[in-house]
Formats: C-alpha cells, sequence, structure tokens
C-alpha cells in the first residue's frame, strides 16, 4: 500500500478542456508510483499507466463471469494488472440507475432494506408521538432525539475502528438483531401499558449506541457487495431506498396508531429487521468481496485521524459535510415554524412540506445513481446549490414557492450526501473504509444536538425566515472556500478559450497539478 505521505508528494500535471458538456471521464494523468497489484484503478489511471498500444495484461488469476442464471452477471472486481488499455471509465460510466440489482447478494441486501428503513420510520413516529402522549411536551420529544444522536457524538469514532476489526456481515447481524429485540421490548412495555418516559428514553439512548456501530459498517458493507464501478450507484439506491421508506413509513404508522396504538408500530419494525438478517444470511459468501479485518492495536483510532487528515480528497469532503450537516439540515427546527408562524397553515399543510422534501430527496437518489464514480466538483456544486436554494426559500414570498424549493433543496441535499459518501470510500484503502466511514457519520449526523440547538435560537428569537437564512449563508459559504481550498492544493488554473466554436463548445482549458487532479 503506497503510504499517505507518498501519495500526497506525487505530482501530476493534465490538461482538460472542459464545458457544461465535458464528462469528467475526459481526464488523464498519471498515478503515483508504488501502486498495489490488487488496487482498483479508475478510468484516468487505468488510460495513463497503460503504454499505447499495449495488449491487455493478463492476471495471474483471470475473474469469473457471471454465475449463469443467478443474476450476477457482473464479473468479479478487476484488479490493476487486468483492466486493459481499451476500457476508459471502467469504474466512472453509468450502467443505468438499477445497474447494482443485478448483483444477487446486493439484491437480498436492498430488498430486506425496503423492509427495514420503513419499520424504522414507523418507529420514529411511533415513539414521538408515544412520548408526547406521555408527557404531553415536546420538549420532551427534543430530549428522546437528542439521546439517541448524543452516543453518535461520544463514540462514532469508536464504532468504524470496530468495522475494520470485525467481519462487517456478522457485525450487521448482530447489530440488526440488537435493534429488533429494542423495539419488541419497547412494543411489549407498551401493549401492556406498563411504559414509561424514562423507559422510552433508556430504549432512544441503547438504539443509539447499537447505531454506532451499524451506521458505519452498514456503509462500509456497500463495498462488499459491489465492485468499485458500482459503488456510486449502489449508495444512491440506498438513499433511494430510505427515501422511498420515508414517504411509506409515517403514512403507515399512522394508521396503526389510530388503529390500534403505539405499540403495535414497535412491534412491526420489530419484526422488519427479520428481512435484514434473512438477506444476510442468504448471500452467497463466494459473491462477496471481503476486506481482511484489521487486528486488534493501540491507536488505531488516532490512525484513522491522521490518514483522513493526510488526503485532503478526503479531509475537505469531510470538513464540508460537517458544515453542512450541522447547519444545513435542520428542517424538523424550521419547518414546523414556516408552516405556523410564517404562513398559517395547518398540520396537514406542514405534513405536506414535508413530503415535498421527501420527493426531492428520492429525485435526488434515482439521478445520481445514473450517474457514474462522483468528482469533488460534483458534490461541492451540489453544496453550493443547496445552500442556495435555502437561502432562496428563506425569501419565499408564499406556500407553493417555498414547497417548491423545499423539493429542489431535497434534490441537491441527497446529491451531496451520496456523492459524498460514495467518493469517501473509493477514495478510501479498504482496511481503512470503517473507521472513514465512522467519522463521516460523525461528523453529518454527530453535529446535530450542537446545530438544531443553535438554529432553535435563532428561529424562536428572529423568527423562521432569519433561521434558514443562516442555515443557507453558512452551507453556501462553506461550499466556497472548500471549492477554493481545493482548487488551491489542485493546482487549478482557468484559461479562457479564445475559440469555442471550433472547439465544439468548450470555453474553459484547466490546468491541474497534485495528486487531487483525479479526484475533482
Amino acid at each position: 500500500m503506497t503510504p499517505p505521505a507518498t501519495r500526497a508528494a506525487a505530482i501530476r500535471t493534465a490538461t482538460i478542456r472542459t464545458d457544461f458538456r465535458t464528462d469528467p471521464r475526459r481526464i488523464t494523468a498519471a498515478r503515483p508510483t508504488g501502486l498495489r497489484a490488487d488496487e482498483p484503478l479508475t478510468d484516468e489511471a487505468a488510460t495513463a499507466t497503460a503504454p499505447a498500444g499495449a495488449p491487455a495484461a493478463q492476471s495471474q488469476a483471470p475473474a469469473p463471469a457471471g454465475l449463469p442464471g443467478s443474476g450476477d452477471d457482473d464479473p468479479e472486481h478487476p484488479t490493476a494488472a487486468e483492466i486493459p488499455a481499451a476500457q476508459p471509465g471502467r469504474f466512472t460510466r453509468p450502467g443505468g440507475m438499477f445497474a447494482s440489482l443485478r448483483i444477487r447478494n446486493y439484491r437480498y441486501y436492498f430488498a430486506g432494506q425496503v423492509v427495514s428503513n420503513t419499520g424504522t420510520w414507523m418507529q420514529r413516529i411511533a415513539q414521538d408521538w408515544l412520548v408526547l402522549s406521555l408527557t404531553g411536551s415536546p420538549f420532551a420529544v427534543g430530549i428522546t432525539t437528542a439521546l439517541q444522536f448524543l452516543p453518535m457524538l461520544l463514540f462514532g469514532l469508536w464504532g468504524g475502528v470496530l468495522a475494520d476489526r470485525l467481519p462487517k456481515r456478522r457485525l450487521l447481524i448482530a447489530t440488526q438483531g440488537a435493534m429488533g429485540l429494542l423495539a419488541a421490548a419497547l412494543a411489549v412495555l407498551t401493549v401492556t401499558g406498563t411504559v414509561t418516559a424514562v423507559a422510552v428514553y433508556g430504549f432512544a439512548l441503547l438504539l443509539g449506541l447499537v447505531t454506532v456501530v451499524d451506521n458505519p459498517t452498514r456503509q462500509a458493507f456497500v463495498s462488499e457487495m459491489v465492485p468499485a464501478k458500482d459503488l456510486a450507484n449502489a449508495v444512491s439506491l440506498n438513499a433511494a431506498n430510505f427515501q422511498t421508506a420515508r414517504l411509506v413509513g409515517p403514512a403507515v404508522a399512522g394508521v396503526l396508531i389510530a388503529a390500534v396504538g403505539s405499540g403495535w408500530a414497535f412491534a412491526v419494525n420489530a419484526l422488519s429487521f427479520a428481512a435484514v438478517i434473512g438477506g444476510l444470511l442468504a448471500m452467497r459468501s463466494s459473491e462477496l468481496r471481503p476486506v481482511e479485518p484489521i487486528a486488534r492495536e493501540r491507536g488505531q483510532l488516532r490512525e484513522g485521524l491522521r490518514y483522513v487528515r493526510e488526503r485532503p480528497e478526503l479531509l475537505w469532503p469531510m470538513v464540508l459535510a460537517g458544515f453542512i450537516g450541522t447547519f444545513g439540515f435542520n428542517f424538523p427546527t424550521l419547518l414546523a415554524g414556516f408552516a405556523r408562524d410564517t404562513f398559517h397553515v395547518g398540520a396537514g399543510a406542514y405534513g405536506l412540506l414535508n413530503t415535498a422534501m421527501a420527493v426531492g430527496s428520492l429525485t435526488g437518489a434515482l439521478l445520481a445513481a445514473r450517474r457514474g464514480a462522483p468528482r469533488l466538483r460534483r458534490l461541492v456544486g451540489a453544496a453550493l446549490a443547496f445552500g442556495a436554494l435555502e437561502v432562496l426559500a428563506a425569501f419565499a414570498p408564499g406556500y407553493w414557492t417555498f414547497a417548491l424549493l423545499l423539493t429542489l433543496i431535497g434534490v441537491f441535499g441527497l446529491t451531496f450526501n451520496t456523492s459524498v459518501n460514495a467518493a469517501l470510500q473509493l477514495g478510501t484503502d479498504p482496511e481503512m473504509r470503517g473507521r472513514v466511514m465512522g467519522l463521516l457519520v460523525l461528523v453529518f449526523t454527530g453535529g446535530t444536538p450542537i446545530g438544531a440547538p443553535l438554529v432553535g435560537w435563532v428561529t424562536a428569537a428572529y423568527g423562521p425566515r432569519p433561521g434558514l437564512l443562516a442555515c443557507g449563508l453558512v452551507s453556501a459559504a462553506a461550499a466556497g472556500v472548500v471549492a477554493l481550498v481545493l482548487g488551491r492544493i489542485g493546482g487549478l488554473r482557468l484559461r479562457l478559450d479564445p475559440h469555442p466554436v471550433r472547439t465544439r463548445g468548450r470555453v474553459f482549458s484547466v490546468v491541474q497539478k497534485g495528486d487531487l487532479a483525479t479526484a475533482c
């Protein structure tokens, strides 16, 4: 494995012709020396490292073709020695919106997640309603949410360490089983009428502790089910899965709560985890791409932090994710204020605002699934558009204009979310992936207990519009600063083309220098 310091020291220069029609796959750059033989190449590196006219290299152990009749027609993940020069775009060319579903193991995982995510959203609604019924206090609902997110803020990095130390599939079976047992126990207490608000607080805290391990493990496990060329697609489909459940789960929960009470919503959620566990058990081990767990040693958490700090293509997207997660995604705090105090509408119209954002998020996830591997320019651009749209929404003159802008905010918010997730996974060495994803979860969701009170204070003191304006300005400013930093590190220089017509409409010549060039 090439040490991070060696990678950062490698300097490459490439000239790219780009405009609104230019595909980022046209970047051509040399890869730093010291590449492992089993390390996958991007299309740029594959094109640059193969000599002109050279025959395709032969692998010592050729990958088997897809199994007939299994639905897995995707060959094994090729290595650097197996990629011929005549295959540019191998890992960045999109293979269709549902490309990852060709892979049998991922289909099982996806199907289980459809059921489980729906149950999870049912429990969220039922849990909030139960606490409100027991206490009559919205503040108590906030305490429940804070307790569920607090473990991620305190122990999120350790969850990533465990994800790297233990086999991910077995770890997921354990965490999903624990979540199912917690939901079942809460269901029993609720149905029997013995539940208390303190008990719900305790279950929320325990669920948060399990999520600390489950979340980074689940995200890192995607790369063991699908090859690198389909990783961005799989991440986007996972997001689409979650957003679909966000639309269906609350509606089903509302019907169940009204008909038979909150306890049965918890019971349905407990049963839903059987779908995920069943899918994990039904996977074919021979078709997985498992990463060898690392041995337990001291200093592995610090090693993960140092790994990210020394690689700007990981560090600065992580910083941007922290700002967006902490300040940009505070809609539960803001939307109720807009509905009640700004537009003076009822509960139904308030629910429609949440639906508009969910529809936008689902659309963004599906659009992302059609694209290839993400570039840093895409995630920075999505973050900038996300912040700018929040600023516009803060000045929306009417309810329906605001709802339309929320839909667009959902599109770009999910585009950023899936882009940063896939970019970090593709840019991370396999043995570090759990820790890197644990850090991403920490900065993206762990900032909620910090950002939500600040945004809530601004909203309470000055109103919803200034609150959303502040969120948008912070997000857009963070995107702009990170774009400038990445441009400086990557040695980006724009040059106006004096003859865009003769060059098929290409307006700029962009010179990139440095190891960051291929990521941009």
